[in-house]
């Protein structure tokens, strides 16, 4: 027997800003950590003002994760010091695995109009923290594409229908879905058992049960239940995410995020002593 989903926790987005002064709304911090395991950080960055994005995030590390960077519109360039380099373009995606260490910078390769999107934050397993650095450049035409009568879903990560996306990770298993929907409707999407999941909406609504969601809401899904109903107004878009739990520790400091503070002590050690 199907038990519904029903949402847990409803959290607003918080205005910030990072890198040289992007603004942006932060919606998942180090509070939701142990909460969402594996996911460590939601950020939406959005603005048709050059002002609020131009400055970008110029060179930075970051060791112990993953980074998945999805344009809505406008154009990111990735560049590191591994010598990749690559330009995401509206509905394209970057996947970039710090591992044990990358220095890498994103900046905006558009001086006008808008610029909207997604970064996001995936753990990674103890025995992949100190992998070898990895990146990819996935081009919107490389996002696989389901459509129904009055909605579509961008497979992102994971599997959606008949639909695989073009990350897959054995260990966390994460799924990223973009439901944009045109019409008023009543949508039910499973989740795998024991995964940690969540909603984020940044256009229209949706209801769950007596629960309304509306722009920068995002609802932290309940553990128990594995389908999520929900009935979505005319016009909205939401991200549904979820993944495999980890259930080890998280130590996060600055721009690294590993098992303990000594990790996180050598790699400010190791980054300062150029052995990134």
């Amino acid at each position: 027997m199907w038990i519904e989903k029903r949402i847990e926790q409803c959290v607003q987005g918080q205005t910030a800003s990072d890198g040289a002064g992007v603004k942006l709304r932060r919606i998942i911090t180090s509070e939701h950590h142990h909460r969402l395991d594996p996911w460590l950080m939601l950020d939406e960055f959005g603005s048709d003002k050059a002002d609020d994005y131009i400055a970008g995030f110029p060179p930075h590390p970051h060791r112990g994760f993953e980074t998945i960077t999805y344009m809505l519109a406008g154009r990111m360039e990735h560049q590191d010091n591994r010598g990749n380099k690559g330009v995401v373009e509206a509905g394209g995606v970057q996947w970039m695995r710090a591992g044990k260490g990358i220095i890498h910078s994103e900046m905006p390769a558009q001086e006008a109009r808008l610029m909207r999107g997604f970064q996001f934050w995936l753990n990674l397993p103890s025995e992949q923290k100190m992998s070898e650095p990895a990146w990819a450049d996935i081009a919107a035409k490389d996002v696989p594409l389901f459509t129904a009568q009055g909605y579509q879903v961008k497979v992102i990560a994971g599997k959606f229908a008949d639909f695989v996306g073009p990350i897959q990770r054995e260990v966390t298993q994460p799924r990223i879905l973009d439901v944009v929907v045109g019409e008023a409707k009543t949508l039910s999407f499973d989740i795998d058992f024991g995964h940690h999941a969540y909603c984020y909406v940044y256009d229209g609504a949706i209801d769950v049960g007596e629960m309304r969601l509306q722009v920068a809401e995002m609802g932290i899904l309940s553990q128990e239940g594995d389908e999520f109903v929900l009935t979505a107004q005319t016009n909205t878009r939401f991200l549904l995410v979820s993944g495999k739990p980890l259930n080890q520790p998280i130590v996060a400091g600055g721009p690294f995020v590993m098992n303990s503070e000594a990790e996180i002590r050598q790699a400010f050690s190791d980054y300062r002593a150029g052995r990134f």
